[in-house]
């Protein structure tokens, strides 16, 4: 399948985004997007988020807990 040229306008901190990103994922700009766009059309990023929040919701005292705990200690330290 060929390729197609697209042209979008963003804002300058948004570009920069996308071109750390993909190189961090050693993609190309448009290989990032693509995937994106993909990811995205599939549903795949929705059920990730839908994941993570079931996992939070689930585990949440155990989030709690660790939180009290943690300022607890740092309140005797001080």
């Amino acid at each position: 399948m060929g390729k197609t040229q697209l042209g979008a306008r963003v804002d300058a901190d948004v570009a920069e985004l996308a071109r750390k990103r993909a190189a961090d994922l050693g993609l190309s700009v448009g290989d990032y997007l693509a995937r994106l766009v993909q990811d995205d059309a599939s549903g795949l990023r929705a059920r990730a988020v839908d994941a993570a929040a079931r996992f939070l919701a689930e585990h949440q005292d155990v989030f709690d807990e660790a939180e009290e705990a943690q300022t607890s200690r740092g309140a005797r330290a001080a």
